[in-house]
């Protein structure tokens, strides 16, 4: 991991890029993170395209920042300056003639659109946290915040630093997934868009039933995918605290 640039925030945070090999990431670490206070490490999902994504992702890391943790996240397979992945891009297609036509997505489509994100994606992220354990100012535990949800619940399952995860419904899922998910067993927290236009409420509904967590909980809000209202951040501020203290 070799860092490329840096930048610091009004408030104090300090902002990297840096590069895993050739996948793009980003740091922020709090002001009061140093060799001799290390502060836990929370991963961030989203869809792909940093670049694009980078002023919602800072201000997720900045509200993370003040309380008490780091944020890191690095490039979705097939996304920003990546290498395209022909399969998904072609399932991406597909799904979009499927919803225009009124058509059911099938299995297959999901299968192709989620999958080799989710196989790529998580090792990705293991060797990222590898990576960025080794800087002094950073410890466990480890949580997982965002989507695409396949990865977080694959992540939840094979990844045993990590102790908690809040997790965005809001991107299908595949039926092996929705079996993964019963052997997730790390506390869960579920952000619902209630209208979500492009998404599937019934199957984020049955994944929330099938993790095996004995704690979880689901904040449903109404509104679209975009629509998450501000004090979302306020409950899931309150749910790393109680798992990275």
């Amino acid at each position: 991991m070799n860092f490329t640039s840096e930048n610091l925030l009004e408030d104090g945070v300090l902002e990297r890029d840096f590069l895993l090999g050739d996948i793009p990431g980003i740091l922020w670490t709090p002001p009061s993170a140093t060799a001799d206070a290390p502060v836990p490490l929370a991963l961030l999902g989203h869809p792909g395209g940093i670049a694009r994504m980078r002023p919602r992702l800072r201000g997720r890391a900045q509200y993370s920042a003040a309380g008490g943790f780091a944020c890191a996240t690095i490039e979705l397979p097939g996304t920003g300056e990546r290498p395209n992945l022909p399969v998904v891009d072609q399932a991406r297609i597909d799904l979009r003639q499927a919803l225009a036509a009124g058509e059911t997505v099938t299995s297959d489509i999901v299968d192709r659109l989620i999958l080799p994100l989710v196989e790529q994606g998580v090792p990705e992220l293991q060797h990222a946290i590898d990576e960025l354990l080794q800087l002094p100012e950073l410890r466990g535990p480890v949580t997982y915040s965002g989507g695409v949800i396949s990865i977080g619940v694959r992540l939840a399952v094979v990844e045993p630093r990590l102790v908690a995860a809040s997790l965005f419904a809001g991107s299908y899922v595949p039926r092996s997934i929705m079996a993964e998910a019963r052997h997730v067993t790390i506390p869960l927290h579920v952000l619902l868009q209630w209208d979500d236009e492009g998404n599937d409420r019934q199957m984020a509904l049955d994944l929330f039933d099938a993790f095996g967590s004995e704690e979880k909980a689901l904040l449903a809000n109404m509104g679209g995918h975009t629509g998450v209202p501000a004090s979302a951040g306020a409950h899931a501020a309150a749910f790393f605290a109680r798992h990275l203290s």
